[in-house]
């Protein structure tokens, strides 16, 4: 039998002029693919340019994470945004951080919305077939990182590009595999025992316990946390050591 493997991303460079908010620099010590958010609802030029060196010479895989323009509201803000606007704005997003990594030395690998866009293209269809849109505009066929069972996937595999399944060891989800909203209590798990037990059970099984205790399949390549959580790096630490400790092998999806 194969050896169970899994990627370990967070989002990155979510800061802006002289604003931080997520620990780069010890993030990429732990994690194999970095979602670097590219200026809409954080990051600027210096920031994405100084994560993209700091992934390259750590060997961390580097990821655009694309976002409706909304820096007031950290992109987790509901918008209607038509169309061809926001597949040019995906594009537009690939194309600034491609610029940073390649003169890194590396390159963007894949493609993963943010925020509001990320829970939008669950179940739009029209804004999910625009983010994809907006990836081919780019240039290239990247692995796009989404909800196993979205809207998202659909298009991206009618579109050829790679639908990446990811799951998330710090959220809480739904009966119907998607995310409990942020507003809900306890939609985010905080307790780090529990992260560590949710992440390994992921992996290994491939299923997560949602919010009403019902077994929800997930199917994950990758898992996620998420860097602005507090102590974020420690966290993120303990889940590699438990999956590592677990037998499960950590290693970029692309």
């Amino acid at each position: 039998m194969s050896r169970v493997s899994i990627d370990l991303n967070a989002d990155l460079g979510e800061g802006f002029g002289r604003w931080t908010l997520t620990d780069d620099e010890r993030l990429l010590t732990v994690v194999t693919s970095a979602n670097v958010a590219c200026g809409f609802h954080a990051g600027d030029a210096p920031t994405m340019r100084r994560v993209c060196e700091l992934a390259a010479e750590r060997g961390v895989t580097i990821g655009a994470q694309v976002s409706y323009r909304d820096l007031a509201g950290f992109g987790r803000r509901a918008m209607d945004v038509p169309a061809a606007e926001l597949a040019a704005e995906v594009a537009y997003q690939i194309g600034a951080l491609e610029v940073f990594a390649r003169a890194a030395g590396s390159r963007v690998s894949y493609v993963k919305p943010h925020g509001a866009l990320y829970n939008r293209v669950v179940r739009d269809g029209e804004q999910a077939a625009a983010v994809v849109e907006g990836v081919l505009l780019a240039g290239r066929a990247l692995p796009v990182l989404g909800l196993p069972g979205s809207r998202l996937h659909e298009a991206a595999a009618a579109a050829g590009l790679p639908p990446v399944p990811e799951a998330f060891g710090d959220r809480a989800y739904r009966a119907d595999g998607s995310l409990l909203p942020r507003g809900r209590e306890g939609a985010v798990v905080s307790d780090p025992g529990e992260v560590v037990e949710r992440s390994v059970a992921m992996a290994r099984t491939g299923t997560v316990t949602a919010h009403d205790g019902t077994v929800v399949p997930v199917g994950a390549r990758s898992l996620c946390l998420h860097g602005d959580t507090p102590g974020a790096v420690e966290l993120a630490r303990r889940v590699r050591a438990g999956l590592e400790a677990a037998g499960i092998r950590v290693e970029a999806f692309a």
